[in-house]
């Protein structure tokens, strides 16, 4: 429900530009929108935990008040105290029943092994990720931009935002060409789209983390080619999604011909 085989959505806004977006990401649906705002939740929940955990194991003054918000006395802005805000909630939070049950657990334990878990609970629920996107953007003139993002969705849409995003531009008078090469990946025959760069030797991988299937890549070869090189070039239409896969296996290299395809 939360996610599902990649599938290819092709954006055409002129005749010279044309992006190719690869996701895991469904259409976000009332279902999914509740499913990705419980994930939200969750991820709040064990953030808090965290918090508690620590200021509990390192920080709860035992047996002591906690700090008076207006020190004063007197409910007044200039005399608001943020700091003892924030004490106070983690206080008030460390003595509710769950609160409770975190501060034993995390007193029960060593200090390293507090340590630990709250670092491990943090990253899974901060950096874990549920879709993956990559898109191949063509700017006829001007080059192809290729980007990759991981994460939940978009923070608005009630996905939990998006964690890593890696973007590269590639010239147009550094592609040399655009290709389709084939490796072995155990058994089977991978098909991959890459690009030929003037003055690197290794290509470039478009899609590396998901790698569609021979269908999809040979769709985006299509459209890629004629929009950065022939005159108002056909972009098909997408079609529906082909299972993704890791990069990787014992895959032999085979070169491009002349008409694009690997040998």
């Amino acid at each position: 429900m939360l996610t599902t085989t990649p599938y290819l959505t092709i954006r055409r806004p002129s005749p010279t530009t044309a992006e190719f977006t690869l996701t895991t990401c469904p259409p976000l649906s009332l279902p999914l929108r509740a499913a990705l705002f419980g994930v939200l939740c969750l991820r709040f929940i064990a953030v808090l935990s965290v918090i508690i955990g620590i200021y509990s194991a390192f920080f709860s003054p035992t047996g002591l008040l906690p700090p008076l918000i207006f020190p004063s006395g007197r409910i007044s802005f200039l005399d608001f105290d943020l700091n003892n805000f924030l004490l106070h909630i983690l206080h008030l939070l460390s003595i509710s029943r769950p609160g409770q049950f975190l501060a034993s657990l995390a007193i029960s334990l060593p200090p390293y092994a507090v340590l630990a878990l709250s670092a491990l609970t943090s990253y899974i629920a901060l950096f874990a990720r549920i879709h993956t996107t990559e898109s191949l953007l063509v700017l006829r003139g001007l080059g192809i931009q290729m980007s990759s993002s991981v994460g939940g969705g978009n923070f608005f849409r009630l996905g939990g935002g998006t964690f890593m995003k890696r973007t590269r531009f590639i010239p147009t008078e550094k592609i040399q060409d655009i290709l389709i090469n084939e490796a072995f990946k155990g058994f089977e025959v991978r098909y991959y789209l890459v690009i030929v760069v003037e003055g690197e030797q290794d290509v470039v991988v478009c899609f590396p983390r998901l790698l569609p299937r021979r269908r999809i890549v040979e769709k985006v070869w299509r459209g890629a080619r004629g929009c950065l090189y022939e005159k108002d070039g056909p972009v098909l239409s997408a079609g529906a999604g082909g299972g993704g896969g890791s990069h990787g296996g014992n895959g032999a290299w085979r070169g491009g011909s002349g008409n694009g395809k690997g040998g």
